[in-house]
């Protein structure tokens, strides 16, 4: 089924919004804590598979399976539109996904910030996971956007798993490990996990070299939180009620957030702002 680009559905600004969200673990805190800074009143469904994680080293048609089983998760709870919030996802599962979802529900994927990031020049580093480094699809998208462009493929063992669990001194370690092995006259870095957004001023820390200007880093999760609202045909409304509730599934199972989520701003701006889901 092709993918349709514009609006599904009549404006209704002011209306009671509900997007969800899906990854493999707490990466997509992110992108939803973006949403609840666009839209407070929106409700927000958290789908994630913590008891399969990780996702790298698995098998293509296993991604596929899963991301349909905690998408399907997700739309029980009947959102307006669903957000990958997941480069390994998006990359193996999401023609999947808009098959079987769209074009009821819209699908918005993740992609690494590779054209932004090349359009203000170089040189420029992407830090992904093991699998999704020297990838088809990210050698792809840097032949398609970065033609002309220093760019350094940096592979980021470790370091997805180790934000999952909150665990400081693997985050510590695998950062210091990653920024070795960037070029020092790197000057922007995307960030091509999900997960690495929610250490990106350790990441900032890390790359930035005395003497140059400051570090760029280029995530994604503004970009498809303010995508899946236009998807809707909805607007922007940062001074909207602060009455959105939040849904949390793990693996299937409604829950609370994972305690991990709690040490990350987004984790914890998530709770405080939001009642409980509904």
């Amino acid at each position: 089924m092709p993918h349709r680009t514009g609006p599904l559905r009549p404006i209704r600004y002011g209306a009671r919004v509900k997007i969800a969200l899906m990854d493999t673990g707490i990466g997509l805190l992110a992108a939803a804590a973006a949403v609840r800074r666009l839209r407070p009143d929106a409700d927000l469904v958290l789908s994630s598979d913590p008891d399969g994680m990780p996702w790298g080293p698995r098998t293509p048609e296993d991604i596929r399976a899963r991301s349909l089983a905690v998408a399907e998760a997700a739309t029980a709870h009947r959102p307006d539109a669903l957000i990958v919030a997941c480069n390994t996802a998006s990359v193996h599962a999401l023609p999947t996904l808009r098959a079987r979802l769209e074009p009821d529900l819209p699908v918005i994927g993740t992609v690494p910030a590779i054209k932004p990031a090349a359009a203000g020049g170089g040189p420029v580093a992407i830090w992904a996971t093991p699998a999704t480094t020297g990838s088809p699809y990210q050698r792809g998208l840097i032949r398609d956007f970065a033609d002309g462009v220093t760019v350094t493929e940096v592979a980021c063992p470790g370091l997805a798993e180790a934000v999952q669990y909150a665990d400081e001194a693997a985050i510590d370690a695998a950062i210091s490990d990653a920024a070795e092995r960037t070029p020092a006259d790197v000057m922007t870095v995307v960030l091509g996990c999900t997960h690495y957004e929610l250490v990106a001023g350790r990441i900032r820390a890390a790359v930035q070299q005395a003497g140059l200007p400051p570090l760029v880093l280029h995530g994604s999760a503004v970009a498809v939180a303010t995508q899946a609202l236009r998807r809707i045909n909805e607007l922007p409304a940062p001074e909207a009620p602060v009455e959105g509730t939040l849904t949390v599934i793990l693996s299937g199972r409604e829950a609370q957030l994972p305690s991990a989520a709690l040490a990350y701003e987004e984790g914890r701006l998530l709770q405080a702002v939001s009642p409980a889901g509904r």
